[in-house]
């Protein structure tokens, strides 16, 4: 059973989040807003999925989001803005199985902070915020007159 082929389910990944499985539009407007901006698109990984990031990002200055490693580990570069991990079809994006879904967002999972250090660039994990720290407030009920 395939989805609908007109929408994409994708990966969308924004700097200090998590990733966000979402539907977008199979069109290059929806990818651009997505990541706000004019695309380009890199294909670092052995399976058939692509990144779709900003490309402009590092020009705009978007803030760092993930760092691309290579297979030993050592990143070779870092993706700028908020950017999609997109399966690959036949001849265009197609939305990501259910596995390479769950295999990117386990890659993709933890945000990620960079450090400029003169020249070279550190990657540190963003810790989880203890959820002691954000007492969950609710709003005052509508029914409460």
């Amino acid at each position: 059973m395939r989805m609908e082929e007109n929408t994409l389910s994708v990966l969308k990944i924004a700097p200090g989040q998590y990733p966000q499985q979402v539907e977008i539009d199979k069109d290059l407007k929806a990818l651009q807003q997505a990541v706000g901006g004019s695309i380009g698109a890199s294909y670092p990984f052995e399976d058939p999925v692509a990144i779709v990031y900003n490309d402009d990002g590092k020009l705009m200055g978007l803030p760092l989001n993930r760092a691309l490693r290579d297979e030993n580990g050592q990143m070779y570069d870092a993706v700028a803005g908020t950017f999609l991990v997109v399966g690959l079809g036949e001849e265009d994006f197609a939305s990501l199985t259910p596995e390479m879904a769950q295999k990117y967002e386990q890659l993709f999972h933890q945000p990620e902070a960079f450090l400029k250090l003169g020249n070279r660039l550190l990657v540190l994990p963003v810790p989880d915020e203890p959820p002691a720290e954000k007492p969950r407030t609710k709003p005052p009920a509508e029914h409460d007159r």
